[in-house]
């Protein structure tokens, strides 16, 4: 374990515990005081973004401007259409980047950075809707403004109350608010959510479906419900996924058979399995799924019934494919 530098205090293990607790106690306070100005100015905000014809683009400096990109890139990515431009390059050419059917959420928490104030008036010239966030209400960018949302905090975490750090918070989570009320408002879904997510664990999830991880025509074991248990287990020895289809007459799911059933089958003295027929020993109303549907919901229904295989049905209840825990672990969708 490394010494303590000579230049740097001993702190007990409990202090340095206690001095975290205390932010996170400063600033769940000031997450507190922020939702009572959830109000008419926040439901004006949102509607002069829904009204809009344009983006939403942020903008800020410093801590603000961290805080900026981020509202910027989560509003992007839950169905409104953002970005951030930094103030100070607007000042030199990236206001080009800004249109007159563009919303402007500026962001400062003292409201006077000088790097903002400066692109207001080119703004107003423009027409565009500038919403303010900032910690003073009585400052010249909430003045100036179209709108304000007030996300002034009781106090800041650090102790020496310099150091952004409530402030910041509250402005995230004002961010945050105004995504999702978006969101809502324009009924986004989750394969809305998708399309802007295709890559990494996220895209899998929300993109991959069953069609895309079943097997398929032959691949797909099956017996008809008269064959012997032995056929069955040929069957299932064929195809390699642990279990078996059972179908009727009319090539419908009749019931299922799995290494499980298997084990429980050799575990029942009564039954002879060298004569025994499938039907006899098959589980009946096995759990499905549809072709169209998630491979996600295929992986909640194996863990919620316990089980590793589904049998994929058409609407009526004809298997068109198959699949089992290893197919969703080599597509990584769990």
């Amino acid at each position: 374990m490394p010494q303590p530098s000579p230049l740097t205090p001993s702190v007990s293990p409990a202090s340095l515990a206690a001095s975290g607790r205390r932010v996170i106690e400063i600033e769940a306070r000031a997450l507190d005081a922020l939702a009572a100005r959830i109000d008419g100015s926040f439901s004006a905000a949102c509607q002069a973004i829904l009204a809009g014809r344009g983006r939403v683009v942020c903008t800020g400096m410093g801590k603000s401007g961290h805080v900026a990109r981020k509202i910027a890139a989560t509003l992007a990515s839950t169905g409104t259409p953002a970005f951030y431009v930094h103030p100070g390059e607007a000042g030199h050419g990236d206001l080009g980047m800004i249109t007159d059917a563009d919303v402007v959420l500026a962001l400062s928490y003292s409201g006077e950075s000088d790097e903002v104030l400066m692109l207001l008036p080119v703004l107003k010239r423009q027409g565009n809707t500038v919403i303010a966030m900032t910690g003073r209400p009585q400052s010249t960018l909430a003045r100036e403004s179209d709108l304000h949302l007030d996300v002034s905090v009781p106090a800041e975490a650090c102790p020496l109350d310099l150091a952004p750090t409530s402030s910041t918070t509250a402005s995230l989570a004002m961010g945050d608010a105004l995504a999702v009320a978006l969101l809502d408002a324009r009924g986004f879904t989750a394969d809305d959510f998708a399309r802007s997510h295709p890559a990494g664990s996220l895209g899998r999830r929300l993109l991959l479906h069953i069609t895309d991880v079943m097997h398929a025509g032959d691949d797909v074991p099956r017996v008809d419900v008269g064959a012997t248990l032995s056929q069955a287990l040929v069957e299932m020895s064929r195809k390699r996924l642990g279990m078996t289809a059972v179908v009727d007459g009319g090539g419908r799911l009749a019931g299922l058979f799995t290494d499980g059933d298997l084990r429980r089958t050799l575990d029942n003295p009564a039954l002879d399995v060298r004569t025994a027929r499938i039907a006899d020993v098959m589980t009946r109303q096995p759990k499905t799924i549809g072709a169209d549907q998630l491979a996600v919901e295929a992986a909640r229904l194996m863990e919620t019934h316990k089980i590793s295989g589904l049998i994929v049905v058409d609407d009526e209840q004809r298997p068109v494919g198959a699949l089992n825990i290893h197919d969703l672990l080599r597509a990584r969708v769990v």
